[in-house]
């Protein structure tokens, strides 16, 4: 019995062994972790607030409330694309699961971006929607920021993880070919 426990967990440290190997063949770059790390910060700022506005269609809040809010939405939508541009632009140091986490965010913010001009140029009478469609905006935007700042949060803790795992490999002594 003993002897066929030890064949699988030799078995099993092998195959953690050629996993380990298998990601560090491109080292992660600390300057896109960094990065990520306050892509985080903000995404769940932008979540908090597009979830505020939203709550505010279920309130009496005046139209000054929403203007402001949304505002404060669109300077997070914009300081994010400056952090996504400064993760483009560390993409060649990047490593693999980081260059995915650069190439997912785009699409989401795109989006974000769309439904807050929306927003605004309904609430600047531009574009005359009717409350259920301006609803449904803030609904969307309320989702987007979310699902984004899940995503961006599941990629920061991806690259913590492992970089938790090499250390304790290193530690253990687990040499990777």
């Amino acid at each position: 019995m003993k002897k066929y426990a030890i064949r699988w967990i030799t078995i099993a440290g092998a195959m953690a062994a050629v996993c380990l190997a298998k990601t560090a063949e491109v080292p992660d770059s600390e300057r896109v972790s960094k990065l990520l790390s306050e892509a985080k910060t903000m995404a769940f700022q932008l979540k908090e607030d597009a979830e505020t506005m939203e709550s505010f269609t279920y309130m009496n809040v005046g139209w000054e409330s929403h203007a402001v809010a949304i505002n404060q939405i669109k300077d997070h939508v914009n300081s994010l694309g400056k952090q996504v541009d400064k993760l483009k632009a560390a993409r060649d140091e990047a490593s693999p699961w980081q260059k995915a986490a650069i190439d997912r965010i785009t699409p989401y913010l795109d989006e974000l971006g769309g439904y807050t001009e929306a927003i605004i140029d309904h609430l600047n009478g531009a574009d005359r929607r009717d409350f259920m469609e301006y609803k449904d905006f803030l609904e969307a935007n309320a989702d987007y920021s979310s699902d984004l700042a899940a995503m961006i949060a599941e990629f920061v803790d991806y690259g913590n993880t492992k970089a938790r795992l090499e250390r304790l490999g290193a530690k253990l002594e687990i040499h990777r070919k």
